[in-house]
């Protein structure tokens, strides 16, 4: 894997060697998820739904064009893995790899799904790839602890829309085990002032809700695959 910087971040990401990819198209995906100390109840579920997600995606057709890169974060951003073929990634990579402690650094962690797909994407499509992107920030909070400012979210979004690195770009803000009225709000106004795609909410953080999710999640990926190559991003997906 190569270690790639972020112009203007703390954080940057890794990302196999170009010249190690076989396919001639792929899709980016970034699932980052909250591991601040509030999710410690449901924590297994989280990764569970993840190595869901990788499941569904071995099964479509476009297996051999997706890559995956996952993140977690609380105070910080950590990397469990950089971007790579979904064929090297495994169910099982993601066991125990939560473990749920401290802040919600959400608007860091959202800020660098999204200018990591672009940075990669563009290095993708200057090597002759075609390249989209589809971005999940899971969390159950609203952000307390960034370096990052909300408008640094947006600018990183805008810029995403706008690069000819990608033929186009989904970014998907979901919220788990929301109860309190004012945290669905406020994550709903930042998918509208960041520029998310979609904001959805998932009321309880049980098995039965993330298998739901990572169904979802995977449906998606798979779409926005689908949609490579037909100029625009993939129609939005009921959950």
């Amino acid at each position: 894997m190569d270690k790639h910087n972020i112009a203007g971040s703390h954080y940057g990401f890794s990302a196999t060697n170009i010249d190690d990819l076989g396919a001639a198209e792929y899709t980016l995906v970034n699932i980052t998820a909250d591991a601040s100390g509030s999710v410690s109840a449901f924590e297994r579920d989280i990764e569970g739904c993840i190595a869901e997600v990788v499941a569904a995606c071995h099964r479509s057709p476009r297996a051999d064009n997706l890559m995956m890169r996952v993140t977690t974060f609380n105070n910080r951003l950590d990397e469990l893995h950089g971007f790579k073929p979904l064929t090297s990634c495994n169910t099982d990579d993601y066991d125990g790899k939560i473990n749920s402690a401290g802040m919600t650094a959400l608007y860091d962690a959202a800020r660098n799904a999204i200018e990591s797909v672009t940075s990669y994407g563009r290095d993708l499509s200057d090597a002759d790839f075609d390249v989209n992107g589809i971005v999940f920030v899971i969390t159950d909070g609203c952000d307390n602890c960034s370096r990052s400012r909300m408008s640094a979210v947006k600018r990183a979004m805008k810029k995403s829309i706008r690069s000819e690195a990608l033929e186009s770009m989904t970014a998907i803000l979901v919220g788990v085990n929301i109860t309190d009225p004012d945290v669905s709000r406020a994550l709903d106004e930042l998918r509208k002032d960041a520029g998310f795609t979609r904001y959805m909410e998932i009321g309880n953080a049980d098995a039965a809700s993330l298998a739901k999710l990572a169904d979802f999640v995977s449906r998606s990926i798979a779409a926005q695959s689908r949609a490579l190559g037909n100029g625009h991003a993939s129609i939005p997906l009921s959950f």
